[in-house]
Formats: structure tokens, sequence, C-alpha cells
């Protein structure tokens, strides 16, 4: 088997005349935290659900576990935790009888890891799911993705609509997860900040497209921010090699640039502007300056 445990190659999806995915190829190593960030209507949804199977490619390949999830759904099904983000979890069962439907369908259920789970996110076991409150039925969700211990973990905004104590609880649990067994996860989130604390790599999808995947490590070294100041007020900011997004007016600029620092500083140097400062740019600005690089390209096309 090879090393990636998620091998998507030239995936492309359209529902009727919108393109979800267009050409998207990445890797997912095993042992390693995947998030794969991106706005409402990105995609990311559209991509989980190819990997789970739940969708058949029009056009390129997704493999898991070197297995086609559509040709072959109990060779993968089964070796995956899912969480979805609408939490779709039998309305007509308790947290009790939810854990026991779930553990007949997972040979390698663990029930002690369950119990610790269960007490560990607080539920109790006579609790309707009906009445668990949207945190609960996140931590409910997890706990039945968690406790067969899959190799995989794929997981749909599972931070979305929760308060940061819950948050808190969820993203400790996926650490510890991939930090004492190994497993890989891969997980959909808008929430950069939590994207930036538990992720190894990450892949940014914008309107279907792939923008780039990467080690996270690598993404925020490759960017930084700079405070420039020119000489004379500036009515408009200057095409620089790199800079990404700007703000700013008059003499005053912050931008966001993504390598070629070297060109940069040369073209700063002939427009007679000085560096003030430079600071390291967070996930979400290096997201918010990809995302408006991709939309002034998309409109001079």
């Amino acid at each position: 088997m090879s090393e990636h445990v998620i091998e998507v190659s030239n995936l492309s999806r359209h529902f009727g005349k919108k393109q979800a995915l267009s050409d998207v190829s990445l890797s997912v190593p095993e042992g390693c935290v995947f998030g794969l960030v991106g706005e409402n209507g990105a995609g990311k949804t559209t991509l989980l659900k190819h990997v789970l199977g739940f969708l058949k490619p029009q056009q390129g390949s997704v493999r898991v576990f070197g297995l086609d999830p559509v040709a072959d759904p109990p060779g993968v099904l089964g070796r995956i935790g899912h969480l979805s983000e609408n939490r779709d979890l039998p309305a007509w069962m308790t947290v009790r009888e939810l854990i026991e439907f779930t553990r007949a369908f997972y040979p390698k259920w663990d029930p002690v890891y369950a119990e610790e789970l269960r007490m560990m996110f607080e539920l109790s076991l006579n609790q309707k799911v009906p009445t668990l409150s949207r945190g609960q039925l996140a931590r409910a969700g997890l706990l039945v993705a968690l406790a067969h211990r899959p190799p995989l973990l794929v997981l749909d905004e599972p931070s979305s609509g929760l308060d940061p104590v819950v948050r808190k609880d969820i993203l400790d649990a996926i650490i510890r997860t991939v930090v004492d067994e190994g497993r890989t996860v891969l997980f959909s989130s808008h929430l950069l900040d939590e994207v930036q604390r538990v992720s190894d790599r990450i892949a940014i999808l914008d309107q279907g497209k792939l923008l780039l995947t990467s080690p996270l490590d690598e993404v925020l070294v490759s960017h930084y921010q700079l405070t420039i100041r020119f000489l004379e007020p500036q009515p408009y900011f200057p095409q620089l090699t790199g800079a990404l997004m700007w703000s700013g007016s008059g003499r005053e600029w912050k931008i966001v640039c993504n390598g070629q620092k070297q060109e940069l500083e040369t073209e700063l140097e002939q427009l007679e502007a000085e560096i003030l400062d430079q600071t390291a740019p967070t996930l979400e600005e290096i997201f918010v300056a990809r995302m408006k690089s991709a939309q002034r390209a998309l409109e001079k096309d």
C-alpha cells in the first residue's frame, strides 16, 4: 500500500452547470492531520464525499488505503471514522442505544475506550439524541467515530457552531488520537486558527479549484507580512513581485507576500520605499491574501 492513506488525482465534479471540483489532486500521508480550508461552497464537503465513496468521480480518481471507495465500500468505510457537519445521528435513540447500535458494525470496537470518551465528553447514557445540544451531538458523533479505533478519521467541520469549550474538547480528542495512536485525520474547517493549531498539512480550495496544498510549516515560512513606507504618497498600490494582498493609503502600506523576497526588495528600492517592519502572517491572513489574489486573477480572465 502507498504511504499515502488518501490519493486524489485530477478529480472533477459538476452538479448541473456548477463545477464543484476542478482537476483537484492531493495526497494525505499516513499519520498526519490534514486540514482542508475554503469558504462555503468551495468544494470541501464534495471532496470529502468522494473520499467516503458517497460520490463517484466524473473525472479523475480517488484511492483510500489503495482502494476505490465506490467499488469497495466495506474495505474502505470499515476503516474510517466519519463525523458529518449535519451530525445526522438516529433521532429515536438514546446515547446508550447509539453506542450499542454503532458497535454492532465494527468488530474492532473498543468498549473501554468508548466509555472513556463518553465520560470525557460528559454524555449521559439515558439522554435521547433529539434532546442533545449541538455541542453534545458533535461529541456523541465523535465518540462513535473514534471508538472502533479507525486508522482514518474524516471530519466535516467538526467545530462548526460550537462554543469555545466544546471546540477545545473536540480538538483535544483529535490531537490525542493522532499523537497517541498515529492515526490519520482529514478534516474541513473554516476556523483558520484551529486549522493552524492542529494541522500538519493543509489544502486551500476556492470555487472547486485547489489554490495550494503543502505542509503547514512550509506555507507559514514561505509567506511574510511587510509594513512599507514610500517617499511620496501613492494613489494606488504598485504591482510588486510576490505581493498577494495590500492595505493602506498614502505613504504607508501593509502587504502580505509569498516568496521572491529578494526581487521584491529590489523593486521597493527602485520605488524609493523602505521596509519598516516584517512579521509572520497567520494562516487566516495567508488564506485571505490567497483568496484575494485568486479573485483578481479571475477578474483579469
